[in-house]
């Protein structure tokens, strides 16, 4: 039986309360759009699931779900007193609510969309909300970071005390890794928010963050892009990380952002207001130089993890395709299989003759690459593959196509496993901050 015809036969349709069995479980929810055969509810948890209908029985319409409504028409004006902070949206959880009747995350982003879900953000600053795109995370292009970037370029030249960018939270590590480097000598607080659950739930994240990263803007002279977002799993504090060292380490809890091989710059307590600096306040807040967007990056930049009984055409394929960069993702200390007969160290050395950067970063969490340890260490690095030191994969892979994109390749090899905007450190941190 087709979907459709499911519909037909039990008078349903989308947007319908619906109560089942399923393989011996009562479910409960609301119909949602389906991409395939099966029928998809919104549970009443907020997540979404989907149902074989061949083993549905005893289905039944227990109404029609609601919509979300457009927020009340509400006029602004600013206040001279207050600091002027933008707000600009790329998508994903930060700034929507979940429609009902359709099961879709809907994004309101005009002011009086704000006031509806963070009312108490216009007590502490003029937002200057701006839409730049509208997109799931993991679509992001050249395209969209260059549009994202001069946003945020023009926002600077316009004067503001800082600028809050709404994200996806999948890849929100990676652009903020990739605007740390696009923005040298960045002047103002460049904080990028994102929210594991929407706004419309109980256990969302969006306002703290929201409210946290305001209050730190309005609060500090802090100079750099970085990642404001819940500390822990309650909701007292957000943690400011450098946008070079923040990574997603969980798919669903709400403090999934850790601060790799390093401790957050701060923490914003949500309760209080009050800012508890971890590093060292003067050096966050006292960086000068010109301001200079560098918005260039090289799209024929790669990364591979290693893993046992990965076949060496791996590498060929990015000698075949011409790839610029490469990041080969190691394991321990920056291991690579060498292969029968060396040949998988053969075509690593092949690729960078062929005049491809490669980049050797590991795939455990904390530590650094060490190119001495061991004697096949010792092999790959003869290849002439740079270690990244502590750099996580994310940031090495941003980092590459950024200087492949706006330096010659002898300046981008020599400024690879260089620290340039805190994603290196001299020595490795054994220490970890918990909140």
């Amino acid at each position: 039986m087709k979907l459709k015809e499911f519909y037909n036969k039990n008078k349903l349709e989308e947007g319908n309360k619906v109560d089942f069995s399923f393989e011996d479980s009562n479910i409960t929810g609301t119909i949602i759009p389906s991409l395939n055969e099966n029928l998809m509810i919104k549970m009443n948890t907020g997540y979404n699931a989907g149902f074989d209908i061949t083993k549905i029985k005893e289905i039944k319409s227990t109404g029609k779900a609601k919509g979300v409504a457009k927020a009340t028409a509400k006029k602004f004006t600013k206040d001279p007193k207050l600091p002027t902070i933008s707000l600009l949206h790329t998508g994903g959880t930060i700034a929507s609510r979940v429609d009902y009747k359709t099961g879709g995350v809907i994004a309101g982003f005009e002011a009086q969309d704000l006031a509806s879900m963070f009312p108490e953000i216009f007590e502490l600053a003029n937002i200057e909300p701006k839409l730049v795109s509208n997109m799931m995370s993991e679509d992001m292009t050249e395209e969209n970071y260059k549009q994202l970037a001069d946003a945020v370029a023009k926002e600077i030249k316009k004067g503001v005390k800082g600028i809050i960018i709404g994200h996806g939270t999948d890849t929100l590590g990676y652009s903020a890794a990739l605007l740390s480097f696009m923005f040298e000598n960045c002047p103002i607080p460049v904080l990028i928010v994102g929210a594991q659950r929407s706004s419309d739930r109980g256990s969302s994240d969006a306002r703290i963050n929201f409210i946290c990263a305001a209050e730190f803007i309005t609060k500090t002279s802090y100079k750099g892009v970085a990642t404001c977002l819940h500390a822990s799993t309650n909701d007292e504090s957000c943690a400011i990380i450098n946008g070079t060292r923040s990574r997603k380490m969980h798919t669903s809890r709400r403090d999934a952002f850790k601060a790799i091989n390093d401790t957050p710059v701060a923490l914003v307590n949500y309760k209080t207001k009050e800012i508890k600096w971890i590093k060292n306040k003067t050096e966050m807040e006292n960086a000068n130089g010109k301001f200079a967007l560098k918005d260039k990056f090289e799209p024929k930049t790669g990364l591979v993890k290693m893993h046992p009984g990965i076949n060496e055409k791996i590498i060929e394929f990015y000698t075949k395709e011409k790839y610029k960069g490469l990041i080969i993702e190691a394991t321990g200390l920056g291991h690579t299989p060498i292969g029968k007969n060396e040949i998988f160290i053969k075509k690593i050395k092949s690729l960078v003759d062929s005049g491809c950067i490669v980049g050797i970063t590991s795939q455990c969490i904390n530590g650094r690459t060490n190119n001495t340890v061991y004697t096949n260490l010792r092999k790959v690095a003869e290849t002439g593959a740079i270690y990244c030191e502590d750099m996580t994969s994310e940031t090495a892979l941003m980092k590459l196509s950024w200087l492949l994109g706006n330096y010659s390749k002898k300046e981008a090899s020599e400024l690879l496993s260089k620290n340039l905007r805190g994603e290196i450190s001299e020595f490795s941190n054994v220490e970890t901050y918990e909140e």
